[in-house]
């Protein structure tokens, strides 16, 4: 079990995340568990914490646990900005993790459906029950305006302008507690329409607020639920390969820039801060140029 030391550190640090840094509840819980699991590898107090343990923490997490690489990288990220701020407030005299080096993570090529695959996709859900037309709504926002699916299940209703041929969505609670507007094509916004009209009605609840996508108890649907969601229509169209909601964001950004369309825009769209982040989706793209050109050029 961690040390009462760590405890009293760790919640101190949550708190200056969420009251100076303004970090959102999930980044929060995701640094305090790294902590938690380090102090009870650990046993020791903070400032006990040599760089020989922290280092084989990391060895630990690798070798042992054989977690992903991207779990170690930020494991190792939420131990150096946990010593960082125990440095700046003179808890401790030197930061054991400052040093740490962690097998470099090599990020795979986002996954995404076809043209075709997401249009199966979108025709999957029964428009005859309410629970289909919210479905199909749901399909449909995703893929024409690459919400999370977090961004996704936060939305209210007012949060829709919708008119004949196209619609824009506000983001209010995005990723780093950034706005952003979201765009909505025309079958997105005929897909909206026919869920407030004839799905949403029947869903609701007298305790029902303002969110848009509601469960079947007339509640806001979760996140956990539209995971769900996404497992139930996965085998139909994609034997492949899991579909998640954030497949959809793939596929939203991957067919944006397979149409011509400027990178830099695809980025605001998706919300990213940093263009680096949205490059990879070029990668993508070029790699599929290139299966075409091996498959299809005779001279290949």
């Amino acid at each position: 079990m961690p040390t009462s030391a760590f405890d009293d550190r760790i919640a101190a640090f949550c708190g200056h995340l969420r009251d100076v840094r303004g970090a959102s509840e999930h980044t929060i819980k995701a640094y305090a568990e790294d902590l938690t699991q380090f102090a009870t590898w650990a046993r020791c107090a903070p400032a006990a914490v040599t760089p020989e343990q922290a280092r084989a923490w990391i060895a630990h997490l690798t070798t042992e646990r054989e977690l992903a690489r991207a779990s170690v990288a930020r494991k190792a990220a939420s131990l150096r900005a946990f010593y960082r701020w125990l440095l700046r407030r003179g808890m401790v005299t030197a930061s054991p993790a400052e040093g740490l080096t962690v097998p470099k993570k090599r990020r795979p090529l986002p996954k995404f459906l076809t043209e075709d695959a997401m249009a199966d996709l979108l025709a999957a859900p029964d428009p005859q029950k309410p629970d289909g037309l919210r479905d199909r709504a749901i399909l449909e926002t995703l893929y024409a305006s690459g919400l999370r699916a977090a961004e996704l299940v936060a939305l209210d209703t007012s949060d829709l302008e919708l008119e004949a041929s196209e619609g824009v969505v506000r983001v209010r609670y995005g990723k780093g507690g950034k706005e952003r507007l979201g765009l909505l094509g025309s079958g997105a916004v005929r897909a909206l329409e026919a869920y407030l009209s004839a799905g949403r009605p029947l869903l609701s609840s007298p305790k029902t607020d303002d969110a848009l996508f509601l469960n079947r108890f007339g509640g806001r649907l979760t996140d956990r639920s539209l995971r769900r969601l996404f497992d139930k229509y996965c085998m139909q169209v994609a034997a492949s390969h899991k579909i998640t909601p954030h497949s959809l964001r793939h596929t939203f950004a991957t067919h944006l820039l397979d149409h011509g369309a400027d990178l830099r825009v695809v980025q605001e769209l998706l919300g990213h801060a940093d263009l680096a982040t949205t490059q990879i989706y070029t990668h993508v793209s070029t790699a599929r140029l290139e299966e075409t050109y091996a498959r299809a050029h005779p001279r290949k």
